[in-house]
């Protein structure tokens, strides 16, 4: 079996932003000579997520706005410790922090309309992701 490994960083602008990574997972993909198996994607932070959807920008704020409901600005206990950030903690169990997806024939094996996604909850500082490819 062959693994092969990527980094991909990010330096977010805005405490809160979502980030199309389908070009860079489908190229770690391609230069890994993996031509059957399966691709990990994972958050390597507890303040973002990885997730698989539609690319449109209607959505995306409709998942924004899900999000900020089910884990509003709030009095969290975990700022007692000096951090600000409970809800993106909140929002990475939601949206869970990473993906498995399949490779078939060399690429990356995504349905019609799927895409993969970075979502940062506490950003403004450098994060990573890690891109793990293991086959034959």
């Amino acid at each position: 079996m062959k693994s092969h490994t990527v980094y991909l960083w990010f330096d977010t602008r805005q405490q809160e932003e979502f980030v199309r990574i389908t070009d860079q997972v489908a190229q770690a993909v391609a230069d890994s000579g993996v031509q059957e198996g399966m691709v990990l994607v994972s958050a390597m932070h507890i303040t973002a997520a990885v997730y698989v959807n539609d690319w449109e920008d209607g959505l995306i704020e409709d998942i924004k706005e899900w999000l900020d409901r089910l884990a509003p600005k709030a009095d969290y206990r975990h700022h007692r410790t000096g951090e600000d950030n409970g809800e993106a903690h909140l929002k990475n169990l939601v949206m869970h922090h990473q993906v498995v997806l399949p490779i078939t024939r060399g690429a990356l094996d995504l349905g019609p309309w799927q895409q993969v996604f970075y979502a940062e909850f506490d950003g403004q500082r450098r994060k990573r992701v890690i891109v793990k490819v293991m086959g034959e």
